[in-house]
């Protein structure tokens, strides 16, 4: 797989809408190999979850803190306690494009456990992540704060396209469902 360069995203961006909302920073002068992230809004879970073979129902969510255009709004994520988080940026990714998130580094250096997953070809929307303090000292993020980064790798030989409940950024299933 080879990992799309920023020069081809910036184009892809433009023509296809492959990432929305970016920084402006990301639309003149994205650094490394990918765009940088934002975070939108952090959330607690509760209740119960289960995943079984061909059923599975998650926490509900609730939003603890948003972010809103020129305000400085911060969450503090204590030691041992976890959230979701979503992004600023939504993708469309096309069939023959998958992503791989990375936190950027600031997040473990920190104490913060950055846990995500790869986002298939055909996906649309925001993406949601998981963070975890396991550190020994509270941690404050600000939203709008860039919290990962974005690589675009071409799938050679046909993807597949995404099909799952999450599409459009779907955060929960709070009641069981058939899965995909």
């Amino acid at each position: 797989m080879a990992v799309l360069g920023p020069q081809q995203l910036l184009e892809l961006v433009e023509k296809q809408g492959l990432v929305s909302n970016l920084a402006e920073r990301e639309l003149t002068n994205p650094e490394g190999a990918g765009f940088d992230i934002r975070i939108r809004r952090v959330m607690k879970i509760a209740g119960n979850a289960f995943l079984g073979v061909t059923e599975r129902q998650t926490p509900t969510e609730d939003v603890l803190c948003e972010y809103k255009e020129g305000e400085k709004i911060s969450y503090t994520i204590s030691p041992e306690k976890f959230v979701l988080m979503d992004t600023i940026e939504e993708v469309s990714v096309p069939e023959d494009l998958t992503a791989h998130i990375f936190a950027r580094s600031t997040l473990f250096r920190s104490g913060i456990l950055f846990m995500a997953t790869q986002v298939a070809p055909g996906y649309k929307g925001r993406l949601i992540f998981g963070l975890k303090n396991l550190g020994p000292v509270p941690v404050t993020i600000e939203m709008g704060a860039r919290v990962a980064h974005i690589q675009f790798l071409e799938v050679l030989g046909g993807g597949s396209k995404y099909r799952g409940q999450w599409q459009g950024g779907r955060v929960s299933a709070t009641e069981r469902e058939e899965q995909v």
